[in-house]
């Protein structure tokens, strides 16, 4: 169901709760989004097909395939923007939904002006990434030893060994690689990464780091590539060549 034919940002929302739903395409739509609703997963990918969608709503509870798998099948192939729904207010969730790609979350119950802030500022953060951040821009990065492939988005060690990284990792890692002896501190690396203007997820960046620390086997008592900065954040303390 689209509730909008003309010209503007396209968000998708994804439940399977039929007030909701109804809720946010009148919201959405009075505030000038040309708005689809679905209430699965099998709806999601339809109405992805048909179209440019510019940004995704997708509840985590739902029937069939639950939001984080579709999550994550989306981020494998797409860049579109994601704003998680849950009904659950456990930190770990809220942590699985960033690490698999996510780009904010909302609890719920919430106001449909909260959703309507998180949107613009989802929407505005991805379109305000540094060029050399998009995908297109480089086929691979080699580094230490390692070798990002930026179409598979995955990480190849030395001894040919691939590793495959999630939508969280996968910006993190290329925030640094873009940014290489520079130290970023965690607010610049939460607005990069995950657009948040207020109340950040505490520890998130840091929890992000130390997997991709893992990721990279760096070890984490020494780091060699991703070196914390006391007082200031982090830099990847490694040289970078990019391979267009």
């Amino acid at each position: 169901m689209d509730t909008s034919d003309h010209a503007a940002d396209h968000v998708l929302v994804v439940d399977d709760d039929a007030e909701i739903r109804n809720l946010l395409a009148e919201y959405l739509r009075k505030n000038g989004y040309r708005t689809t609703v679905v209430a699965d997963g099998k709806a999601m990918w339809t109405a992805l097909a048909r179209g440019k969608t510019d940004l995704v709503v997708l509840d985590l509870m739902l029937p069939g395939e639950d939001g984080l798998t579709l999550c994550r099948k989306l981020r494998a192939q797409s860049d579109t923007p994601v704003i998680m729904l849950t009904a659950r207010g456990e930190e770990t969730d809220r942590i699985v939904g960033l690490e698999i790609g996510a780009d904010d979350y909302l609890a719920k119950p919430f106001s449909p002006r909260e959703l309507l802030a998180r949107i613009k500022s989802v929407l505005r953060r991805a379109r305000s990434l540094p060029q050399n951040l998009r995908a297109d821009d480089a086929r691979s990065i080699s580094f230490s030893g390692w070798r990002l492939d930026t179409i598979a988005r995955h990480l190849i060690s030395a001894d040919g060994v691939v590793t495959s990284l999630g939508g969280a990792e996968y910006q993190l890692l290329r925030i640094f690689l873009s940014h290489p002896n520079h130290v970023l501190t965690r607010d610049q690396l939460m607005v990069l990464s995950r657009g948040r203007e207020s109340e950040p997820f505490d520890r998130t960046i840091d929890l992000q780091v130390s997997r991709l620390r893992h990721r990279l086997r760096d070890d984490p008592s020494d780091p060699q590539i991703i070196k914390t900065v006391r007082g200031e954040g982090y830099v990847l303390a490694v040289a970078v060549v990019v391979e267009r």
